[in-house]
């Protein structure tokens, strides 16, 4: 039997930085008044010329560099992402796949917020554990600039641009293979966090008057609330069906959305520490980048090791959350 391992990991940021001292000069807010509600000190932003697509392709790069299989192996691309070069299409997985002078294989994106990472992967070990793929490259990218309002302090002090990517291979060793994935979402909660014009449940009637709405809106505190509570409960859920107990975790790697949940769902979990990975600071919220970023992190430090368990936990817009049990298994 097809089991999948997570190979390899990559990750690129922007070199733009935009701190808390700079949105106070933009909004109505102050370095202090960020850090504190959110842990945030800075973001990357990508230039005016810059794609969701760039991003992916370094971090692609990356991770198909540090995975030890050539390019010319990898046989589907999934992108996931909430800010894509075009509306509809063609899919940025289309992009990147053209950028990195792949072979014509199967590409396309999924729209899963800040869950999308976790989303893809679960659809890399489907697709492996099937047999009808062997190398899935899968990149979460996001230029949420793009989709940010620079007037609306409840959002723009949250997100940043950035990418991370990983390869995703067929083994026959059990010992490597992605242990678990959960996924799931409601979409009783959509207006929760949202994009609200752009498709077809918004007109167009007016351009010029609805442009603001083609920007990210989010509800902070009832986002919160939930949140926690979703989150904690997918954690122990995914832990109980596996037998799996929170001290057997080396890495808790958890989407970098705002220090207070990332906090609270840790303490839920009776999570030490130094089994929690924090990326938020330097980062912001990356959506379905931050956690191939966070990932990239520690690995980059030196941090993530072969065989160390990672437990990925994610929410996001729609309201989609997902968690994973994924061992380190790298070919070198």
């Amino acid at each position: 039997m097809a089991y999948a391992a997570f190979r390899s990991i990559g990750a690129y940021v922007p070199s733009k930085i935009l701190t808390n001292d700079d949105l106070s000069k933009m909004v109505d807010t102050t370095d202090e008044w960020i850090s504190k509600r959110t842990g945030i000190k800075e973001r990357h932003i990508a230039e005016e010329n810059e794609t969701t697509s760039d991003l992916g392709v370094e971090a692609a790069k990356l991770a198909i560099q540090r995975s030890g299989i050539d390019k010319s192996e990898i046989d589907l691309v999934i992108c996931a992402t909430i800010s894509p070069d075009y509306f509809c299409m063609p899919s940025t997985a289309t992009i990147i796949s053209k950028k990195l002078e792949l072979n014509p294989v199967m590409a396309f994106d999924i729209s899963a917020a800040c869950t999308g990472f976790v989303y893809i992967l679960g659809i890399a070990k489907a697709f492996i554990e099937s047999g009808m793929k062997k190398n899935v490259l899968i990149i979460g990218a996001e230029k949420l600039s793009a989709i940010t309002d620079y007037t609306d302090r409840g959002t723009c002090i949250l997100f940043g641009d950035g990418a991370g990517a990983a390869i995703i291979s067929a083994t026959q060793n059990k010992d490597e293979a992605i242990i678990d994935v959960h996924t799931g979402a409601d979409g009783t909660y959509a207006d929760l966090l949202m994009t609200p014009n752009g498709g077809t449940g918004s007109p167009h009637d007016n351009l010029e008057a609805e442009a603001g709405t083609c920007f990210m809106q989010m509800k902070g505190n009832e986002t919160f609330k939930v949140a926690v509570r979703t989150l904690t409960k997918d954690v122990k859920e995914i832990l109980q069906a596996n037998d799996i107990k929170s001290d057997d975790v080396k890495h808790f790697i958890p989407h970098q959305a705002n220090y207070r949940i990332i906090k609270a769902v840790g303490d839920a979990l009776k999570m030490k520490e130094e089994q929690v990975v924090l990326t938020v600071a330097k980062y912001g919220n990356t959506s379905g980048a931050s956690i191939p970023m966070a990932v990239n992190d520690i690995y980059e430090q030196g941090k993530l090791k072969l065989g160390d368990l990672m437990l990925f936990d994610a929410f996001g817009g729609g309201l989609t959350w997902g968690s994973a049990l994924i061992p380190f298994s790298p070919l070198k």
